[in-house]
């Protein structure tokens, strides 16, 4: 287990780094939740506002195969892959990358090239065979489930992947300020702590795997 960044190579995120301005409502939560046209590609405050492909993970793509020493034709499994744009980009460099997702509306206008390997599951219930992937992946997803749900998934990480290929990365934050500016933006993760309190979460289910932090 290591803290390791596997997405440096993104861009910084242009979202201004202040507690909102307007304070979100509980209408804004429900809606976010429910992972349709609003949370991915209508207005900003209730999600991205816009999730289009361009490009940005194919270098993370490739520090994933580094990071893992994947050779053409190794199974990846991403958790929470929305539209799919990187499994698209992972099979475009040789991997056999699929992707599971709540989301309805994330597969439905998933990417062309990724379609096809997309399918409808929870991160916590996952309808593959143990041990059926070089590596699995959970980046930015696993926060939107309550914490007794978090470790469930966590452990289907560990049952999907040999021991130590595995990378999450969930919502976190280091101080007191970054929590208070986290809470005024945050509309789907149901749970989230500082990296002490995760890293407990991690323990309790046996995760042998990498990890990082989304910090806004």
């Amino acid at each position: 287990m290591a803290e390791i960044n596997l997405l440096r190579s993104l861009p910084e995120s242009k979202r201004n780094v202040k507690a909102r301005e307007t304070a979100k409502t509980e209408e804004h939560i429900r809606i976010s939740r429910e992972y349709g046209e609003m949370y991915f590609d209508g207005p900003r405050e209730y999600g991205y506002g816009g999730y289009r492909y361009d490009g940005r993970w194919q270098p993370v793509a490739k520090d994933i195969v580094d990071h893992f020493g994947l050779k053409p034709g190794d199974r990846v499994l991403d958790i929470g892959c929305a539209k799919g744009f990187l499994v698209k980009d992972l099979r475009a460099i040789g991997i056999d990358a699929v992707g599971v997702d709540v989301s309805e509306y994330g597969l439905a206008h998933a990417e062309p090239e990724a379609k096809d390997h997309l399918q409808i599951a929870s991160a916590d219930n996952i309808p593959f065979e143990d041990k059926s992937f070089s590596a699995v992946l959970a980046i930015n997803c696993l926060h939107n489930l309550n914490r007794a749900s978090c470790v469930k998934a966590i452990k289907e990480m560990e049952r999907l992947a040999p021991p130590g290929k595995a990378f999450l990365q969930v919502d976190s934050y280091h101080t007191p300020e970054q929590k208070e500016i986290f809470e005024s933006w945050v509309l789907t993760a149901k749970f989230y702590d500082y990296p002490e309190g995760w890293l407990k979460v991690f323990e309790e289910a046996n995760y042998t795997g990498d990890w990082f932090w989304t910090i806004i």
